[in-house]
């Protein structure tokens, strides 16, 4: 199988795979006081210096979660107690479903509307700052289409419109691959990156409104409870390590993927959303009017490759992309699919897909026509 679904997961890479194998062999609770539990405490603190010096932040700012989502929900729980939360029309469900739960207990919320290009739009962002907004939330780099989004400018508008205000950015597809402006909370995730499922972050300061989203042991800072997951912050480490240190030539390679994929879907009459705006190198998005989504993913997967819509599925059922409709789409004119590329992806692989592609979405435009 050509699998074209690094968004979705990364399969585990070797680097990640090694460091939790090492770490898996130290025995321990690393809350526990005796020699074993200082062993396996030496080896989490170990990753997360690490992750901080990567991130070019101060270890205490690092607390270990379960995952992306986990670590959003926690962004946003605290500061939604302090006043008004404002996060894009584009967020993944993690941030909007947390600011919603927020609202029932009493908060606000609203959304920044984004331009056909798919960034935030600055003008509507600008006049929504005021003093009552307690977060701006708005992730560095689309899910589905790839758009990177202009933190720095965001950031300005708030830090002259709303001092004071927090912001938080859910980096889990760009970190790695884009810088981070200072002064945002951070959520990342270690399957997006080829560490193994389960193990994510938050790089909030210490000064960041945060409450726990559940009771325990509260050994992450007091507002994350559970036992620590020692070696998948160790895999966490060691692929974020890989993906910073190997970015500029993962870049240049996939950008090179991109292009060739992109001209094969406009030669076949797609177009990639957002036109002409900064997109992360590895991911893909591109819209075919007139073509029956089902269809077309049904084709690649019979070719032998992996890819997505982009849009939630539930037991396999195709659901429009709250992301494209933010962006102006009709939902019933277009299937978008996103290639998604990362280390393991070869020329072949690109090779195999623009064979398959122009068959696929041929057989999707006559599944719509009968």
């Amino acid at each position: 199988m050509v699998y074209l679904d690094y968004a979705a997961t990364a399969p585990l890479s070797e680097v990640a795979k090694t460091a939790w194998l090492e770490a898996s062999a130290v025995i321990g609770n690393a809350s526990a006081i005796h020699g074993a539990g200082r062993g396996a405490r030496s080896v989490l603190e170990d990753a997360r210096e690490q992750i901080a010096d990567l991130l070019g932040v101060d270890a205490a700012e690092v607390i270990f979660t379960a995952g992306g989502t986990e670590a959003d929900n926690l962004a946003v729980a605290g500061p939604a107690t302090r006043g008004k939360v404002l996060t894009s029309a584009i967020e993944h469900p993690a941030i909007r479903e947390a600011a919603e739960i927020a609202v029932k207990a009493g908060s606000s919320h609203e959304e920044i509307p984004v331009l056909p290009s798919g960034q935030v739009d600055l003008g509507a962002l600008a006049e929504m700052l005021d003093g009552s907004v307690s977060l701006v939330s708005v992730m560095a780099a689309n899910n589905e289409t790839g758009i990177v989004q202009p933190l720095a400018e965001i950031k300005e508008l708030v830090e002259k419109h709303a001092p004071g205000t927090r912001l938080h950015t859910d980096a889990v597809q760009a970190v790695g691959s884009i810088d981070i402006p200072a002064g945002y909370a951070v959520s990342l995730s270690g399957h997006k990156l080829g560490a193994p499922v389960g193990i994510g972050a938050l790089i909030a300061a210490r000064d960041y409104p945060l409450i726990p989203l559940e009771g325990g042991g509260g050994q992450e800072r007091k507002v994350r409870s559970g036992t620590h997951n020692v070696a998948g912050a160790a895999a966490l480490a060691a692929a974020l390590k890989q993906a910073i240190q190997t970015r500029a030539e993962r870049a240049a390679i996939l950008t090179e993927f991109g292009a060739r994929i992109t001209a094969v879907a406009e030669e076949s009459g797609g177009s990639r959303s957002g036109g002409d705006v900064p997109r992360l190198p590895h991911i893909v998005h591109v819209v075919f009017p007139g073509t029956d989504p089902e269809a077309l993913l049904l084709g690649l997967d019979m070719a032998g490759i992996a890819c997505s819509t982009g849009s939630a599925c539930s037991a396999g059922v195709y659901r429009p992309s709250a992301v494209l409709a933010a962006m102006g789409f009709d939902d019933d004119a277009y299937t978008a699919l996103r290639f998604s590329m990362g280390e393991g992806t070869t020329s072949n692989d690109i090779d195999r897909l623009v064979a398959a592609l122009p068959g696929a979405i041929e057989m999707a435009r006559k599944a719509v026509r009968a």
